[in-house]
Order: C-alpha cells, then sequence, then structure tokens
C-alpha cells in the first residue's frame, strides 16, 4: 500500500529532517478516526510532500503505534516518549506538550519511517480525496501521479 502525507509548510526543515534522520517519527492528531488510522502497515510506503507542491521524499514503514481516547496525561507521555523523533527542532518540549493538550485530540498515530530518499519530484492528483487532505492512501502511486 502507497501514502502520500501532506505536510503543512510552517518550516521548511521538516523534509530536511526526514531526510537527514532527525525526524523518524511522522505524527498524525486527530478528534476523530482518520487515514491514516488502522490504514497503514509496517513495509507500506510513504510519499512525503508540502501543501501546494510536488512529492520528494519516499520512505518505508518501520513500525506504527496507535493511541486512542486521549487525555492529558498520555499525551504528555507521547511527547515525552517520542517528541525529539516527531519534531527534532523543538527545544522545550513541555510548551508542545500544552498546545497538544488544548486542542483535546482523542487519536494519535505514529509512524516510524526507515530507508528514507529524496527521489525526482513529481505532482499528484488529489481530485476525489478533498483539498482538506493531509493523508492519502492508495494502492498504488502510479494511479495519482501526474507525469
Amino acid at each position: 500500500m502507497d501514502h502520500v502525507a501532506i505536510m503543512n509548510k510552517k518550516t521548511d526543515d521538516y523534509l530536511k529532517w526526514i531526510v537527514n534522520g532527525e525526524k523518524s517519527v511522522e505524527s498524525r492528531w486527530y478528534k476523530h478516526k482518520y487515514a491514516p488510522w488502522d490504514r497503514i502497515n509496517e513495509g507500506d510506503t510513504v510519499y512525503f510532500k508540502y501543501t501546494g507542491e510536488k512529492v520528494t521524499v519516499e520512505a518505508t514503514v518501520e513500525k506504527i503505534i496507535q493511541y486512542e481516547d486521549l487525555n492529558e496525561d498520555n499525551i504528555e507521555e507521547i511527547w515525552n516518549s517520542y517528541g525529539k523523533e516527531i519534531s527534532p527542532g523543538i527545544e522545550d518540549m513541555s510548551e508542545m506538550i500544552e498546545q497538544e493538550k488544548v486542542k483535546l485530540y482523542k487519536y494519535c498515530v505514529l509512524i516510524f519511517v526507515k530507508d528514507v530518499k529524496k527521489i525526482e519530484p513529481f505532482a499528484i492528483d488529489k481530485r476525489g480525496y478533498g483539498n482538506m487532505a493531509a493523508w492519502i492512501v492508495i494502492e498504488d502511486i502510479d494511479t495519482i501521479k501526474i507525469t
């Protein structure tokens, strides 16, 4: 199975961190169960792109951890355990923990990646997945790749 992780471009560093190994965990936090919840497995391929840009990075899923029924305590536990792998640019994890607690997320998917590499950039056709889709699950990336 293939996946496209669409990253909000808050900083140019996210994809750089993924490629150089500083960011080894992609996290998705939700109030409801959205993709990739229960739709991603070890060995799947994840393609990464920034919103409005082309896909530029490919990785293999090494491990998945899913959390549900989140509360302040387990949100803090997740960030304390995996925060540096999720967002290596954050110096003060306590600030991030407080921001996440306020959002009242109920679900979290941690996607551990390996074999990360830069690839020849390509665009995708998101029609049918919604303009706001931040994660696309597809049998074969070639079916949405624009050549």
